[in-house]
This record gives structure tokens, sequence and C-alpha cells, in this order.
């Protein structure tokens, strides 16, 4: 496959180096490319996925605009003849965050959260197209057709009762939500460390338009797992060092909880070997808010005062 990306992109027919990144759940295939002593990354993809590609580029150039620490958008192009798509993007040096906070002090791990933060809020400066359907249709629709696979699924969430009527309760508060970019994929596993530092964020790829506050579900499913420091600066940063209200608190746990059913159906599609690790974490988020009768995490509240 390198050979033949080299013989048919034009920017890796030059001497260059070419490693294959085998991480993630994505469907594209990643390389870095070394070329001029510079480091690169090339994705690939189906051709099928072409045109959401060319708003993923275009987003990144947004992204651009607004300072965000990403990837800068180089090239995409279309190789119609072999069903490829690729796109050549600049390389973020770095550690995967989430392998490497635990090194790091307990302040270091706030400060790099708080910056995180600080970058999802410029992520949020992008606004929805014009001709994009509301938040509160499209999210619903999503989660009635979870929700209906759940159902039809042998594997049941504990509480399930008492988890759907917190959601059907709150299933209001999406109506007349902003209608913003969302990277929908921020987490610690997805940012990238650099002296300490929050070096960028990667992997635009799931990129959707929509309420902001939904960015946050994956900051109480993977990150504060991780480290519950970076978790609690990720909010203060966003929040611009000022403490989140209600509202943003109750979002947060409906999308959480909204989560919670949609991870059951994609993992056992998608991953079924890991249902019970899946499990583990949604055991633990309910954990985390007695199952819904607390909308903020017991992990943030007690980091109060």
């Amino acid at each position: 496959m390198e050979q033949f990306l080299r013989e048919h992109i034009h920017f890796l027919q030059d001497k260059v180096k070419i490693e294959q990144i085998h991480k993630g759940y994505s469907s594209e295939s990643k390389y870095i490319v070394l070329k001029d002593e510079q480091k690169f990354l090339l994705k690939t993809f189906d051709n099928k996925h072409y045109s959401s590609k060319e708003m993923e580029f275009e987003a990144l150039l947004r992204m651009k605009e607004y300072n965000v620490k990403c990837s800068r958008p180089l090239e995409i192009g279309n190789l119609e003849g072999f069903g490829i798509g690729f796109m050549i993007l600049s390389f973020i040096e770095g550690d995967d965050a989430s392998e490497v906070l635990s090194n790091i002090s307990l302040k270091e791990q706030f400060n790099v959260g708080f910056e995180a933060g600080e970058e999802l809020l410029k992520i949020h400066k992008l606004n929805a197209p014009n001709n994009m359907t509301s938040w509160y249709e499209r999210k619903l629709k999503k989660h009635k057709d979870y929700l209906d696979k759940y159902r039809q699924l042998n594997i049941r969430i504990k509480n399930e009762s008492r988890i759907l009527s917190f959601i059907e309760d709150n299933l209001q508060l999406m109506r007349h939500r902003p209608n913003l970019f969302q990277h929908d994929d921020f987490h610690v596993g997805n940012l990238i460390i650099k002296d300490n530092h929050l070096s960028g964020v990667i992997d635009f790829n799931r990129f959707d338009w929509g309420d902001p506050i939904h960015e946050f579900l994956k900051v109480g499913m993977f990150s504060s797992e991780v480290s519950i420091p970076f978790s609690i600066g990720q909010i203060r940063g966003y929040h611009k060092d000022s403490e989140p209200d209600d509202l943003f608190w109750r979002l947060y746990s409906l999308y959480l909880a909204m989560c919670l059913i949609s991870s059951i159906v994609w993992i056992i599609k998608v991953k079924p070997e890991e249902t019970n690790l899946m499990m583990d974490k949604i055991n633990r988020v309910l954990e985390d808010h007695d199952s819904f009768r607390q909308i903020k995490p017991k992990w943030y509240s007690e980091s109060e005062g």
C-alpha cells in the first residue's frame, strides 16, 4: 500500500519515509510522512466519504483562523480510479495525553486540562451552516434510533428505568441550544502533550454541529478515568476559570446519560469483544452520578472547596 501511495500522490514522490500508525477505532488509515526533515500526517479513506472529508478540510482551515492548536490542512485529493481519497496535514509533535498525564504532577495535569478547555472554547467559535437543521431535532432523532436498537439487545444498564426517566424529563433542555462546530471526540486520547503542556488537538474526523456542552460527555466517559485534575481543568478553562452554572451540569448529565445508551449499541456493533470494558465505564459513570440522582459528578463535587 505504501508503494502505491508513493506512486500516485505527488507529495510522496520525492525522498520520503512513510510509517503507518496502527491505533484507534477510525476507518481511516494514517501514516507519518518524513519529508525534508519535517513530519507530516497522511490520512487515506474510502472515496465515498470524500464530501465529508472536504468539509473536515474546510473546518480545519477555519480552525487555523481561530488559532486552534491543531494540524493545519495542506492538501486533499481523490484517487478516483482506485476508490481512495487522501488528506495531508501538518504533524503535532508530542505524546498521547492519555499515556503521559499520569507521569506529571497533579497541578500540571490541571493546567493541561485548563489549556484544553481554552482550545475547546476556540473550536466552538465556528457556527453551523445556515441550512443545518436544529440540534434538538437531530439529537432527538439519534437518541430515539439508539434507544430502539438498545431495546433489541440482551444487555441492560443498571437502574435502567431511572436513567431513561432522567433523560425523558430533561430532553426539552436541548431546544434552542446553539448549533456550533463540535470536535465530537474531545478527550485525552485525542490530545497531544509536549513539555508538560498541551501541544495540540487531533482527529477531527468525527466532527459534527450542535450544542457545545455535548463535547463534555467525553470528560465523564473517558478523561476523568485517566485524570480528574485534567478533567476539572478542562471544565474550568472552558468557563474562563469560573464555576459552570446549573444548566451546564444538567445538560452535561443529560448528554452523558444518553451516551450510556448509544455506547452499548456502538460497542456491540463495532467492538463486541470490548463490551465488558464499556460496561465498566458505564457503571463508573452511574456511580459518579448516583444513577443521575445528582447532576454534578462526585469527582467534581468532591474537589470543590
